[in-house]
């Protein structure tokens, strides 16, 4: 069986520093690895519409942002096929079967759609599309026959459901679609990069984000207000690890020869935390390390990214070509399902 991969973001912001630690840098790792047969990667703004109906235009531009982040991180289009969701006309034909499979109480007891309810304010006034979306995720993963899917340990039960459904539909028409296995990510940080403020995951709704595309003065304003330790006052405070989140962020990104580079008086950052912990180190001297840190990652993405936004038509090809291949092979998928459902009814005249 060919491995194949699906992957994707809603076009609703430019990307952050939680996106990259917690999917664009193990996609470039999984698009270099050469283990893969197919590897599709969405940008998925109709599920984006769900609960930004009545603002088409940020939907519409951030396509693009997307994209330019993609590329400037390293995704490479000769190796991955990034694709737009709504160029995919079969996916909707898909999810319209698939839900027939499934019950309104089901949509309403996972925990991930409930979660994002609640987190939108939806309340008794959830959008229909945004209720449904496990189904359409359903349709988005089966239609590229994906085995493996990156997600994040919160996307867990949405895979769950579409597991479900793809036995539910291989039990009563035959065996025709392929059963998809998430992957998560190994640390804390991948799975949930805390934002600068402290107080919640790193969200653009929340705007506690450092975005790739983040000039350089403005990572820097972003990591000296970070939150630490409100009890550190003075430098000979012990300091707490713990809810740091310059800590977190060190954890995250630090490389092997960070502190060679930029923090020579300590060999790692077990001795770095050791200090802080006793007291005698000060909050501004660890947020220097750290922005030394990200702006060393961040610099070639910026510069990049920089080069790609002055030729746009060529990114929009890109992604007309991707949208193009993907439309092959989901139109292939969606002549499978509706033979084994026994609705296609031209093959039997």
């Amino acid at each position: 069986m060919k491995k194949i991969i699906l992957t994707g973001d809603r076009p609703t912001g430019k990307l952050h520093l939680g996106h990259y630690i917690g999917s664009i840098k193990s996609r470039i790792e999984l698009q270099n690895s050469g283990k893969y047969d197919e590897f599709y990667i969405m940008i998925a703004d109709a599920q984006a519409l769900t609960d930004n109906a009545g603002n088409v235009q940020k939907v519409r531009e951030n396509i693009l942002e997307v994209a330019l982040d993609y590329l400037s991180c390293g995704l490479d289009p000769q190796k991955v096929c990034i694709f737009i969701q709504s160029e995919i006309p079969a996916l909707s034909e898909i999810s319209f079967y698939y839900m027939n499979l499934v019950t309104l109480s089901r949509l309403k007891r996972n925990p991930t759609v409930k979660e994002e309810i609640k987190l939108r304010g939806f309340e008794e006034s959830v959008p229909v599309g945004f209720l449904t979306y496990p189904i359409s995720q359903t349709a988005d993963i089966t239609a590229f026959e994906a085995n493996i899917v990156p997600v994040g340990e919160d996307q867990k039960p949405m895979i769950e459901q579409a597991r479900e459904i793809v036995r539910s539909f291989n039990s009563i028409y035959g065996e025709t679609l392929v059963m998809p296995e998430a992957i998560v990510p190994k640390s804390k940080a991948q799975s949930r990069l805390v934002g600068i403020d402290g107080k919640g995951k790193m969200s653009k709704s929340l705007g506690n984000c450092i975005y790739l595309s983040d000039p350089e003065a403005i990572v820097k304003q972003k990591i000296m207000n970070m939150y630490t330790d409100p009890n550190h006052i003075k430098i000979n405070d012990p300091g707490k690890i713990e809810g740091n989140v310059v800590f977190e962020y060190l954890d995250a990104f630090v490389k092997e020869d960070s502190f060679r580079k930029f923090l020579p008086e300590y060999n790692n950052l077990d001795e770095l935390k050791a200090h802080y912990k006793r007291g005698g180190l000060g909050d501004v001297k660890i947020k220097l390390f750290l922005n030394s840190v990200l702006q060393e990652i961040l610099k070639p993405i910026r510069e990049k990214r920089e080069l790609l936004a002055k030729n746009p038509e060529k990114i929009y090809k890109i992604l007309f070509e991707g949208s193009d291949k993907a439309n092959k092979k989901a139109n292939s998928t969606l002549f499978k399902i509706k033979n084994a459902i026994g609705i296609n009814y031209r093959t039997n005249i």
